[in-house]
Formats: structure tokens, C-alpha cells, sequence
């Protein structure tokens, strides 16, 4: 079974979960909370569709959804910004 991680939400996700800066979540990988996330906050898939990036412990992924997502990850969602 996958860990349980707390993640943490920017302002435009938080009213689709009930006002909460954080969720806590069971994933092993980023696909796997994103799909965890879509399934448990129908309104979150349009966010994540048009792009979120991860920041686990301070690194940012915006592309690599296969990352493990280690035990005790600090773990924030954060609005994709375009750019290069």
C-alpha cells in the first residue's frame, strides 16, 4: 500500500476541496495522485489537464509523473507558469 502523503494546495484548488490548504493522499508516484485527486475532487481534472506542476521537497516536476513520491515528501501542487 502506498503512503500517505499531506499535499499542499494553491489558493485556486483549495474551494474544490472544502477550503483546505491541505489533503492527505495515498500515492506512490505523481500519475498516481493525480488520478487519486481527479477520482476524489471531480473539479480538480480540469486544473491537472491544463497543467499543474509538483514540488516534492523543494525540486519541481512539471512533466515527470512517474517520480516516486518519497516517504515524508514535502509536497505542494503549484499552478504551471509557461515559459523557458
Amino acid at each position: 500500500m502506498p503512503d500517505t502523503h499531506t499535499i499542499h494546495l494553491w489558493g485556486a484548488l483549495r474551494p474544490l476541496v472544502g477550503g483546505s490548504e491541505t489533503v492527505n493522499v495515498s500515492a506512490s508516484t505523481i500519475r498516481e495522485l493525480f488520478r487519486v485527486l481527479s477520482e476524489r475532487y471531480p473539479g480538480m481534472e480540469l486544473h491537472i489537464k491544463r497543467g499543474v506542476a509538483v514540488s516534492i521537497d523543494g525540486k519541481i516536476y512539471r512533466d515527470q509523473w512517474d517520480t516516486p513520491l518519497p516517504k515524508d515528501a514535502e509536497i505542494y501542487l503549484l499552478p504551471r507558469v509557461p515559459g523557458g
